[in-house]
C-alpha cells in the first residue's frame, strides 16, 4: 500500500475504535442507569455513585475482554502462520522430488530408448 493510503485505512481504524469504544460507554451507562433504577430508595448522590462505579466496572470488563481476545488472535495468527509455513515447505519439496523424478523417468526412458 503506498503511504497515504496506509495512513488513511490507519485513521480508519482508529475512528472505528473510537466509535466502537463510544457505543460501548454508552451501553455500559444505559445499563448502569437501569441498574440503579432499580433500587429506587437511593438518594440521587447514591444514585450517581452506583451509576459512577457500575459504568467503570463494565468499561474495565470490556477491555479486559478485548485484551484477552487480541491476545488470542495474535496467538492464533502465530499459530497459523507456522502451520502455513509448514505446508509451504512440504509442498515445495514434494514439488521438488516429484520433478527430480520426473526427470529421472526422462533420462532412464531416453537411455532405454538409446540402448535398443
Amino acid at each position: 500500500m503506498r503511504q497515504p493510503e496506509a495512513e488513511a485505512a490507519a485513521g480508519i481504524a482508529e475512528l472505528e475504535g473510537y466509535l466502537l469504544a463510544q457505543s460501548r460507554v454508552r451501553e455500559a451507562e444505559r445499563e448502569a442507569e437501569e441498574f440503579a433504577g432499580r433500587m429506587p430508595w437511593l438518594t440521587s448522590a447514591q444514585r450517581e455513585e452506583v451509576v459512577r462505579l457500575y459504568t467503570e466496572d463494565r468499561i474495565a470488563l470490556s477491555r479486559r475482554v478485548l485484551k484477552a481476545l487480541v491476545s488470542r488472535a495474535d496467538e492464533l495468527r502465530s499459530e497459523y502462520t507456522a502451520r502455513y509455513e509448514e505446508l509451504k515447505r512440504r509442498l515445495l519439496c514434494a514439488s521438488v522430488a516429484a520433478l527430480l523424478g520426473s526427470t529421472a523417468l526422462c533420462v532412464l526412458a531416453g537411455l532405454l530408448a538409446v540402448h535398443r
